[in-house]
């Protein structure tokens, strides 16, 4: 069987290779840690929540056509939406017991 090592050495990622290029980005994304506010804040700004291609179009007060929303045909939208999640949740956490502490 063949390993496939990032070239990372720090992350130290030993994954057996079965076809899928993508694995080896798709476990360090979820295998990331958001612990830092400026790195959640990032996440939140740079993962749109919804789909930003889907769209209707309109002529004469109508719609004439609608384009689906795309993203699900992103090979890493799972792990992107978690890594969103988990960003989201830090700063609720982050944020709302400092506002107890505080308060």
């Amino acid at each position: 069987m063949f390993q496939f090592q990032m070239p990372f050495p720090r992350l130290k990622l030993q994954i057996p290779f079965n076809g899928d290029l993508l694995a080896p980005l798709r476990q360090w994304l979820d295998e990331l840690d958001v612990r830092r506010p400026h790195l959640a804040q990032a996440i939140c700004q740079l993962v749109p929540a919804q789909c930003p291609f889907a769209r209707d179009i309109y002529g004469f007060d109508r719609v004439l056509f609608s384009i689906p929303p795309l993203c699900k045909l992103n090979p890493l939208y799972n792990e992107l939406m978690s890594l969103r999640f988990r960003a989201l949740c830090y700063l609720e956490e982050e944020f709302h017991s400092s506002t107890i502490d505080n308060g």
